[in-house]
């Protein structure tokens, strides 16, 4: 017997697109390429204030093609840094790319909701439940 692909995988670039397409909506910015940068910096702000575990985790919620990018360029050796205050998170996503990133200030919320647009909110925020309390905070959608 045959296992069929898992449809997560059949739809997978719909999925990141839409994912793209809602954050750009969010954040006012004109491209996809702009959302791809805002996205993928917010992501990897994100990442790096989470042990391996609780990222491996996180990510296990995301459509399959967010959960590349999210575990994309990666160093897991890497030492785990402290969450720090929104604004300074946001002065992080905007550093990636800085001469070709376009994010707003609101670029950690825009993506907060355009990644609970795209996921089953339900396991989402069940995850959410079993990380710091600070990643919550991130993941909520107002400032």
């Amino acid at each position: 017997m045959t296992m069929p692909m898992p449809r997560d995988y059949q739809i997978a670039c719909a999925e990141f697109e839409r994912l793209l397409a809602v954050a750009q909506d969010a954040a006012g910015l004109t491209t996809r390429n702009q959302a791809w940068t805002m996205v993928q910096a917010v992501f990897q702000v994100f990442r790096k204030r989470l042990s391996l575990e609780d990222a491996i985790l996180f990510a296990q919620v995301l459509p399959a093609l967010a959960r590349a990018l999210f575990v994309a360029d990666w160093e897991p050796e890497a030492d785990v840094q402290a969450f720090a205050d929104r604004e300074t998170m946001t002065r992080e996503v905007q550093a990636l790319r800085r001469h070709h990133n376009f994010a707003p200030d609101s670029c950690i919320a825009d993506v907060a909701a355009a990644v609970r647009a795209c996921v089953d909110v339900a396991a989402f925020e069940r995850t959410l439940a079993t990380l710091p309390a600070e990643a919550r905070v991130f993941w909520a959608v107002s400032h």
